[in-house]
């Protein structure tokens, strides 16, 4: 993996403890998880402009919500014991397919193929 991609995968986990401390926040009415989720969101926020150094917005960007939706229903479930449906699967499926076609399309691109 170059570290460019390790930025975006670093962002996507940030993101996630973000939205999970957030949950945890009730309103922002308790510091820690508020002062996680801030911290954690300015994380992957940092991370991605990182990664948008060498890498297009076009892919980046894409890939970090959609990792990141596809990370908090995971964990949702999980660890938070989330319900999970036929169509919260489907859904995260469906998500974690797009990120496959958008490394594809821009491996395909840089190849020079597409």
């Amino acid at each position: 993996m170059e570290y460019e991609w390790l930025f975006v995968v670093l962002a996507i986990a940030a993101e996630v403890v973000a939205a999970l401390a957030l949950r945890f926040s009730h309103g922002f009415s308790k510091p820690l998880p508020t002062a996680l989720a801030l911290a954690t969101f300015g994380l992957a926020f940092y991370m991605v402009s990182l990664a948008l150094l060498s890498l297009p917005v076009s892919t980046v960007y894409p890939v970090w919500a959609g990792g990141g939706t596809a990370g908090v229903a995971i964990l949702g479930v999980l660890v938070l014991h989330e319900k999970a449906g036929i169509w919260k699967s489907l859904g995260v499926v469906m998500v974690v397919a797009g990120i496959v076609l958008l490394n594809i399309s821009l491996n395909i691109e840089s190849a020079g193929h597409g």
